[in-house]
């Protein structure tokens, strides 16, 4: 998607940025807290030849809102996501999501499942298994106020470049996608602020609404996720009856970097019906 194609709903005086292309039915796509909207770039022309797609940026992603003294967490952004859907005028959409949007994309399957027609997950986040140190870094104030004034963007790629299986895809033009956001103070405010808010304990209490799911569920893994370990797929696997969990060899945490190309033949085969995916190695129930 370009640039310059954002489009804005604003949900509770708060401006959300999206950007849509494509026909068919709705499928909305949630980043996670290190990206945003962007990150679907490579998915988009292939998944667009069949649906509707919107990927929106969270709040404090991207282009949209990054208001001080907002509530940034996982529940605070689902409540959006709902409130987004409707404004739209969607009845359901196809919910795909990567990273801790996973952990978003789980409070909405629990709490607004009639929006839901099925549901990806990429990498997730979950259970007690996250946030890893950085994000726990983040909830010290002094910390958070040195990275706020002195953030590296150079330390940023690295980041970015760990957790990127084919290291020749993190060009100079994705890191500017990638850092874009964060030229100004108050889209660094957003970025930090996002991993600040990052608390997965609290799906803790999820687990029991989420065994009792009746949705098709489709989790992928990437083997080379540096950041989120196999076994956060493995249990919401396990308490999700019912889903397909998929892994795959050449996929890091940015995934769609990786492999774009498997992951919109997976989505779409998945969303059709085929519940037997198998790419590299794979296992469902």
């Amino acid at each position: 998607m370009k640039s310059d194609s954002y489009l804005y709903v604003e949900i509770n005086g708060i401006k959300i940025a999206y950007q849509r292309q494509g026909q068919g039915d709705p499928m909305l796509l949630v980043h996670g807290s290190t990206a945003y909207s962007f990150i679907w770039d490579t998915l988009v022309p292939g998944l667009s030849a069949s649906f509707d797609v919107i990927a929106m940026d969270l709040l404090g992603g991207g282009r949209s809102d990054k208001p001080h003294q907002a509530d940034y967490s996982i529940f605070a952004q689902a409540e959006i996501i709902h409130n987004f859907i409707s404004t739209l005028g969607l009845k359901t959409v196809h919910l795909v999501s990567h990273g801790s949007g996973g952990g978003i994309a789980q409070v909405m399957a629990v709490k607004y499942p009639g929006q839901l027609k099925d549901l990806v997950f990429i990498n997730p986040f979950g259970f007690e298994k996250w946030p890893v140190q950085p994000s726990n870094m983040m909830r010290v104030p002094f910390i958070w106020d040195i990275a706020v004034a002195m953030f590296d963007l150079g330390f940023f790629r690295l980041v970015i470049e760990r957790g990127v299986y084919y290291k020749d895809r993190v060009t100079d033009e994705v890191m500017s996608l990638f850092s874009a956001p964060l030229k100004t103070r108050d889209g660094k405010y957003g970025f930090l602020q996002l991993a600040k808010s990052l608390n997965s304990r609290r799906l803790m209490d999820l687990k029991e609404r989420l065994r009792r799911l009746d949705m098709p569920v489709l989790i992928i893994r990437g083997d080379a996720d540096p950041y989120l370990g196999p076994q956060i797929s493995r249990t919401l696997h396990d308490e999700i009856q019912g889903s397909t969990l998929v892994q795959i060899k050449t996929g890091g945490h940015f995934i769609q970097l990786d492999e774009p190309d498997k992951l919109v033949v997976m989505i779409r085969d998945f969303i059709s019906g085929n519940r037997d995916i198998q790419v590299d190695k794979g296992e469902g129930k």
